[in-house]
């Protein structure tokens, strides 16, 4: 039952004083007058985690116009933008109330460039306003001092909820250009689609970041230029004309001296899964949004995945079309990451030769005159990557800058020239003639079989008891067990691996049969997240951290998971 603003207060001022645990008097609903407060778990003592927190918004009183939020792409651009102003604003009093430990915090999640799903701010489809965030309840030693909580709650908090939740208190004019970057970022991934691209690279766009750990465009780049061959023409709905790099399906090769910008492009498009916000210098690099970024990744797990196409007739005989191992070798590691990547979903594989297997990518042609045919039992993606976009509609965008071996390939190529891209198509592929090439003999594609069903999947037991933690965007810990993701590279947002926990375990107690595949557990994940968001995963409160993954991540976290 939902409280008044005058029994806060009232309660505060009886706790105050009382030893630690008297807080958990506090949990429940009070009506703030122009919000609803709610505060969902309180921490133990001031040292532990922060108290959660939530404050929801009337759609009367935020008063939203229903054409900021009346399409998905749009919504969730505007739960991104006031998730930021928020964040910004109850930075400003975060530990002006005093105390031991964590007392007088106060933060919720600030986003980084990419426009994600995120729990920290949700709105309904009537309007109304959600936001979690958390708090260090005020303490001296062990002690409530509930005066200074008392500040927090009812003096800083209202203002900072007046100030960015309310739309005629806020600046009008950043919400109306929020949806309409939303709903032209949305129009430019159905025109790649109709025009049968795989990524648009708006002229002008800025690739380079600040630093190593700034995401901030980086002052004085240079800005992007298409070749004219490559440029195309798109009309915008809000912006109108723009030009810019359209790169078509199939098989496109980067190449270049070094520190010319390849890969810096190829990051650019990594990026570009995720709308990002105005300013970023990449809000119209536009990707196939179930590109995966392919690497070789030594020493990974892989369980029961069928390599088959790329690897066969190992000299120990073993089964690669149900391949497991504990310990992957670059190229084995690399076919996986391949073939998981189909099982996602993907339709556009993004490759760097500087993180790739050499034997997985390529057999030259003095190798293929000294080893035979029969003697290797890897066939490179360069035999393959014709056949996955003919049999599979499979696009591949590759960095290359040592091996010639793709240009035989290639349907386009993109010479990177100080940092600006050219197309050398027609004279790469004239001087490629001139190369004799063995005609290596490729074997048949079969493309592999994705019913696999993972051994640990379970029904769910009561005595179950999970403890997760988050280690940057590296790895997950689910009891102790590490999920490594250091080189799931499009992961950018360490809500994503936080969201990767709960989803995998879900998964883990939930998937009740165990003919169950992979693909069934996903789909059965996402179509819970599209109805109810992560409370249904969650199995009831949600924290206010969590951001929604893509498929293609979900999928790298669970073959992961050793």
């Amino acid at each position: 039952m939902k409280q008044s603003k005058q029994q806060l207060i009232r309660i505060l001022r009886e706790i105050d004083n009382k030893s630690y645990p008297a807080y958990k008097q506090l949990k429940g609903s009070y009506d703030m007058t122009d919000f609803t407060l709610i505060i969902e778990k309180v921490q133990g003592d001031p040292f532990a985690s922060p108290s959660m927190i939530r404050v929801e918004v009337s759609s009367k009183k935020a008063d939203f116009p229903k054409d900021l939020y009346n399409a998905e792409e749009k919504k969730m651009a505007l739960e991104d933008q006031l998730l930021r102003l928020f964040a910004g604003e109850i930075r400003k009093y975060s530990f002006q109330a005093k105390g031991s430990g964590k007392s007088g915090f106060m933060g919720a999640v600030m986003p980084g460039p990419e426009i994600l799903k995120r729990t920290g701010c949700e709105i309904s489809e009537e309007g109304a306003v959600c936001v979690r965030f958390e708090a260090g309840f005020p303490a001296n030693g062990r002690r409530i001092n509930s005066r200074e909580l008392e500040k927090m709650l009812v003096q800083f908090l209202p203002k900072v909820v007046l100030h960015t939740l309310y739309y005629d208190r806020a600046k009008e004019r950043q919400f109306k250009q929020v949806a309409e970057l939303a709903e032209d970022q949305k129009y430019i991934r159905e025109q790649l689609k109709a025009e049968e691209l795989v990524a648009f690279v708006a002229n002008g766009a800025i690739f380079p970041r600040e630093s190593g750990v700034s995401n901030r465009p980086m002052k004085q780049a240079v800005a992007f230029q298409s070749p004219k061959s490559l440029e195309v023409t798109l009309h915008l709905p809000n912006k109108g004309e723009m030009k810019g790099m359209g790169i078509p399906q199939g098989i496109t090769m980067i190449v270049g001296g070094g520190f010319h910008g390849k890969s810096t492009l190829l990051k650019a498009l990594e990026a570009g899964v995720y709308n990002h916000i105005a300013g970023d210098g990449r809000e119209y690099v536009i990707t196939d949004d179930t590109a995966v970024k392919l690497r070789a990744e030594d020493g990974r797990s892989i369980q029961k995945v069928d390599i088959s196409m790329f690897i066969n007739n190992l000299p120990n005989g073993k089964d690669t079309s149900r391949f497991s191992t504990e310990d992957a070798s670059g190229s084995t590691s690399q076919a996986a990451n391949v073939v998981e990547a189909m099982e996602a979903g993907s339709r556009l594989f993004l490759v760097d030769e500087d993180t790739s297997a050499t034997n997985f990518m390529i057999r030259d042609e003095l190798m293929q005159k000294v080893v035979h045919r029969d003697m290797e039992p890897i066939t490179p993606f360069s035999l393959r990557v014709r056949q996955l976009y003919e049999a599979a509609d499979i696009s591949t965008i590759l960095v290359a800058g040592s091996s010639g071996s793709y240009f035989y390939q290639a349907d386009y190529i993109i010479q990177m020239k100080e940092y600006q891209p050219e197309d050398i198509t027609k004279g790469a592929k004239s001087v490629a003639k001139e190369f004799a090439t063995t005609d290596e003999q490729v074997p048949e594609i079969l493309l592999p079989d994705f019913s696999r069903v993972r051994t640990w999947f379970r029904k769910s037991d009561a005595s179950d008891r999970v403890k997760m933690k988050v280690m940057g965007k590296d790895s997950i810990s689910i009891n102790k067990e590490i999920i490594d993701l250091r080189y799931v590279e499009q992961l950018v947002d360490t809500g994503q691996l936080a969201g990767l926990a709960d989803i995998v375990w879900y998964i883990r107690t939930h998937c009740l049969s165990k003919n169950m595949s992979m693909t069934e557990a996903v789909n059965q994940v996402e179509a819970l997240l599209k109805t109810s968001g992560f409370e249904r995963i969650c199995g009831g409160r949600v924290p206010g951290n969590l951001t929604i993954p893509r498929r293609q991540e979900i999928f790298a976290c669970l073959n992961r998971w050793r």
